[in-house]
């Protein structure tokens, strides 16, 4: 009764609460409100939120998420009063509480969607049989102020109490991808903003719960960490156990996870009763066949063709043994870190794909085209080097690429060709709250330098600071490390937090010790190649962004800088705008299996990183690098630490096994003990 009585108050608040929400959304008039896009931005800004109506879709099926980020688009681009907790990695709360805005959490998530219903004007429904009309769609609604719906959905909000009428309905109007996004750059291009890009993947995997699933059984397991595929061999495997259902599901694991070495399957062989019935080797049309979840694993031409999964990916083969088959066994030709575990119950399957709901709502408040095109595909990405040629240089693009790492590189090189920058932020949650916030800190003064020693000075740096969404999920968790604080550590980041979330800058500057340092991520402010970026805007778009880097104390860049997807260094040219423009001390570049440092055009030093994934993998490098030094000057060694894969516990640890000969220090006093070793002046 006492619990009956406390949820009947809650409601009631809530009703209350929503209905002035409503009250006020009625009086406005979002189709005519636009972001401040001021010439002396990157980022268009938003007003400042004072309330927020909450709602939970973390575990909302794929076209909810989509209906609300589009509706939290149309209304935030007004002032942001709708917030939507879409993740739960750093806390469902986490950030919500320290922006420090008062807000209701409504249990319900239509009851949001019904205070907020009179600011759209009606529905756009994608095509399920073309998911990428969700782009479509997502571009149109932003310019009809609607929110996208699938067909379902349409069916019942068209209904009362919504009765929203659909504005445009996409189905049957496309045949596939190229269809969709020529007629929206032939017929929409011109009326939405040029301010900025926005790359968003249609669908995406259904999310599958994490570890094993509690029906399967680990059967074999490598327990050495082994790299270089000198465990390769035809393992036999017994699987007459989980004879009796249906089918037999084998799944390969990461067995360390933390390195990024998992399975590598060439060929698999399935006997049934010492009958042959299944045999394939990874990458061709065969293996297709028995694929029942490839996840996130990849095909490599490498050793005969293979199949791996890394970190924690996985892949999974599903066979039909013939009926009154009494004994079961696989061969696999394997190799690396596996893990192999059966089962005989179906598991969720990420084949099965749901609308991809992120950057909606920045999208749709901003006017944004939304496409998504894969630059390895010859007539994608003519198209996509259309649009890029259509925008200034120093556009930046939102969002991310197709077509995994491949599309990363051959993608942000096409960018960076037409002087476009990349804002990794596909899987940011809020942006249209996040910029509403307001840059509150002081920067920190600069710790004292220690004096130069014939020491081996080590640096460690923190990858994927360049990406937006990585800002406010995966660096939260590890910056909340209790042994953060305890070494020097780099934290790449981007500079233009300052606009996109100030409120995430304000908490990392803020809570910084002085062991932490934030350093610009690839490549500046924004992910860009500067060999590809053309000579004539290259120091302008420098100039553009330098304010950044000084209003945000990350004055130290991490460069990437690729070529046909293979780093190369840095012309005397380009490292000469920096130095300049930016007036670096040094910088960071690549992320390589080596270190070493240059001296470019006698005046500017650059630290190549020397990647590493694991404590061991340091100690390696630290290990030879002392059993190669001469002792009898300096040693500069610049560490990589995997985001992914790495925290501040596992650089303590690190850190705590080296001797008196090594010395770890942040990336300023680095660069500045680089310059007095080298007899280089100190940058002011």
């Amino acid at each position: 009764m006492a619990r009956r009585f406390t949820i009947l108050c809650l409601a009631i608040l809530c009703a209350f609460s929503l209905t002035i929400g409503a009250a006020y959304a009625s009086g406005t008039d979002a189709q005519s409100a636009q972001p401040n896009d001021s010439k002396n931005r990157e980022l268009p800004s938003f007003k400042k939120p004072k309330h927020l109506d909450v709602a939970d879709i973390y575990d909302v099926p794929g076209d909810i998420k989509l209906l609300l980020g589009t509706l939290q688009g149309i209304v935030n681009r007004e002032e942001p009063r709708i917030y939507l907790i879409e993740s739960q990695e750093e806390g469902k709360l986490t950030w919500l509480t320290d922006i420090k805005v008062p807000y209701t959490l409504h249990e319900d998530y239509w009851d949001v969607f019904s205070a907020y219903r009179s600011e759209v004007k009606g529905m756009i429904v994608y095509d399920p049989d073309v998911p990428d009309t969700i782009n479509v769609a997502t571009t149109l609604a932003g310019l009809k102020n609607a929110v996208v719906a699938s067909p379902e959905l349409a069916a019942q909000l068209s209904k009362a109490p919504h009765n929203l009428k659909i504005l445009d309905d996409l189905r049957g109007k496309f045949n596939n991808r190229l269809d969709a996004y020529t007629w929206q750059y032939e017929h929409l291009w011109k009326q939405t903003t040029h301010q900025m890009l926005i790359g968003l993947d249609p669908d995406t995997a259904i999310r599958i719960p994490s570890g094993m699933p509690e029906s399967f059984v680990t059967i074999a397991e490598e327990k050495q960490q082994v790299r270089d595929a000198s465990n390769r061999d035809t393992y036999n495997l017994e699987l007459s156990s989980l004879l009796g259902e249906s089918a037999v599901y084998l799944r390969f694991d990461d067995a360390f996870t933390q390195d990024g070495w998992g399975p590598a399957v060439h060929e698999v062989t399935v006997k049934a009763d010492g009958k042959e019935i299944v045999s394939f080797i990874a990458g061709t049309p065969e293996e297709e066949s028995y694929l029942y979840d490839r996840q996130n694993s990849k095909f490599s031409e490498g050793q005969g063709g293979h199949r791996f999964a890394d970190n924690g990916s996985y892949f999974v083969y599903e066979f039909t043994p013939p009926a009154g088959t009494q004994k079961l066994t696989a061969e696999v030709d394997m190799w690396n870190q596996y893990k192999v575990s059966v089962g005989n119950i179906r598991p969720p399957s990420a084949e099965q794909q749901e609308p991809y709901g992120y950057l909606r709502d920045y999208a749709v408040a901003n006017k944004a085209m939304v496409f998504w095109l894969d630059s390895n595909v010859p007539e994608q990405k003519a198209l996509f080097e259309k649009i890029m040629s259509d925008v200034k240089p120093g556009t930046p693009y939102l969002g991310w690429f197709s077509n995994d790492v491949e599309g990363e590189f051959s993608s942000v090189e096409i960018a960076s060709r037409y002087g476009v920058y990349v804002l990794a932020a596909d899987w940011f949650s809020n942006l249209t709250v996040f910029s509403g916030t307001k840059p509150d800190f002081k920067l920190a003064k600069t710790p004292p330098r220690p004096a130069l020693e014939n020491k081996i000075y080590v640096t460690y740096t923190f990858t994927e600071g360049d990406n937006f969404q990585y800002n406010q999920h995966r660096m939260r968790v590890m910056w909340d490390d209790p042994a953060r604080g305890k070494v020097p550590i780099n934290w790449t980041s981007s500079p233009l937090l300052y606009e996109g979330a100030p409120a995430i800058l304000n908490y990392y500057l803020n809570t910084a010790t002085e062991n932490d340092l934030l350093i610009a991520g690839p490549s500046g402010a924004g992910y860009f190649y500067p060999s590809p970026w053309p000579d004539a805007s290259f120091r302008a778009f420098l100039q553009q962004t330098e304010k950044y880097m000084k209003k945000t104390g990350m004055t130290i860049p991490y460069v990437l800088n690729r070529v046909d997807s293979e780093n190369v260094p840095l012309s005397p040219d380009k490292a000469k705008a920096y130095e300049e423009e930016y007036n670096v001390p040094g910088l960071f570049i690549s992320y390589e299996d080596k270190y070493g440092v240059e001296i470019i055009g006698d005046s500017l030093p650059v630290s190549t990183i020397r990647g590493i994934s694991t404590v061991q993998d340091g100690l390696q490098v630290l290990n030879e690098a002392k059993a190669n030094w001469d002792g009898k000057s300096p040693l500069f060694v610049s560490l990589g630490m995997l985001a992914w894969s790495m925290t501040p516990s596992d650089a303590l640890a690190l850190t705590e096994q080296l001797g008196a000969d090594f010395k770890v220090i942040r990336a300023d006093h680095y660069f500045s003990l680089i310059r007095e070793s080298y007899n280089l002046p100190n940058k002011k």
